[in-house]
């Protein structure tokens, strides 16, 4: 499937001239995914990456092979990626891998939308070439992908309803209380191995969502009474939503673009492309569009410890 971003207006021209504070108008629908098949195998979709001629479209590198990427990602969570009102698939994580691709030899095909814990199954089944998602880089993902140096920084924020006499300081106080995160998401792993493994959160007072849209308007109609969550997502709910940050949980994550660990040839272009985009002030034009201009920046000679064994400081499985 070809891409069609020829058209000769890209996202982030149409998102200054009709505006991004569509964020507003989220609902359930900005979650809506492809059908996973079911069981998270093989993720969403369209054919699958089939180009046609029974092959799948996997790439080969610079070297006269298929320089096509097909990108995946996993709306429901904004700002990094999410749906307009328009129904159009827009955010920080879509401008950023489309201006990191300009500046390769590689071209773009069509956004694929999954689940988030059927990116990387499907990442493994060739039907994508590279995950952007806001995915954070951890020892037990490095077992089976590979990452692009990292090209965000992050923590964990705990989400109350906008309003509320629950006023958690610390993790500590969400003892005893109902706690939700979005499935496969390092703010899944927190509350698993803070809470419910000490016995602080009973499993059952653990829940898990698909998406962050689905989460926060659990949170707003008092069915949980806190949300672990990136900390930028955090904010863009806080700003736009009914519910409030209690408290930041330091965890110190940094996210990557997600490659399958054979193909070298594609992180060091994305490497470059994403140096390039950083050199030329394209990284803090982006940036600005989507946060306003603050925080989350990593240094441009930050490794993902893809090929050192080096990783971040998070290790659980998650976003």
């Amino acid at each position: 499937m070809k891409s069609n971003r020829q058209s000769g207006v890209s996202r982030r021209t149409y998102l200054k001239l009709a505006g991004a504070s569509s964020v507003a108008g989220l609902t359930v629908t900005a979650g809506c995914t492809v059908d996973t098949g079911g069981d998270g195998e093989n993720g969403g979709g369209s054919d699958g990456g089939d180009d046609g001629s029974g092959n799948d479209t996997g790439t080969d590198g610079g070297d006269g092979g298929n320089t096509e990427i097909v990108p995946g990602t996993a709306p429901g969570f904004p700002p990094f990626e999410f749906k307009d009102e328009q129904g159009e698939l827009v955010g920080f994580d879509i401008d950023l891998l489309e201006a990191v691709v300009e500046e390769t030899d590689y071209t773009l095909a069509d956004w694929e939308e999954f689940e988030f814990d059927s990116l990387i199954p499907a990442l493994q089944n060739d039907r994508i070439d590279v995950i952007a998602a806001a995915m954070t880089i951890t020892e037990d993902r490095q077992e089976t992908i590979a990452f692009s140096d990292p090209y965000y920084n992050a923590d964990q924020s705990i989400l109350v309803a906008g309003g509320s006499d629950f006023d958690p300081q610390s993790l500590d106080d969400l003892a005893g209380q109902t706690v939700g995160a979005q499935e496969g998401t390092t703010g899944a792993g927190v509350v698993e191995s803070e809470l419910v493994e000490p016995g602080d959160v009973d499993q059952s007072n653990f829940r898990t969502y698909g998406n962050y849209v689905l989460a926060v308007q659990d949170l707003e109609n008092g069915n949980v009474d806190a949300l672990v969550i990136d900390q930028p997502v955090a904010q863009t709910f806080a700003d736009q939503r009914d519910v409030e940050i209690a408290f930041v949980y330091e965890t110190g994550e940094r996210y990557g673009f997600g490659l399958r660990q054979n193909e070298s040839d594609v992180q060091s272009a994305l490497n470059e492309g994403l140096q390039a985009v950083r050199d030329s002030g394209q990284y803090e034009e982006i940036r600005n569009e989507w946060f306003g201009g603050s925080g989350g920046e990593t240094s441009g000679n930050e490794s993902s410890g893809n090929e050192s064994g080096n990783s971040s400081n998070s290790s659980a499985v998650g976003e």
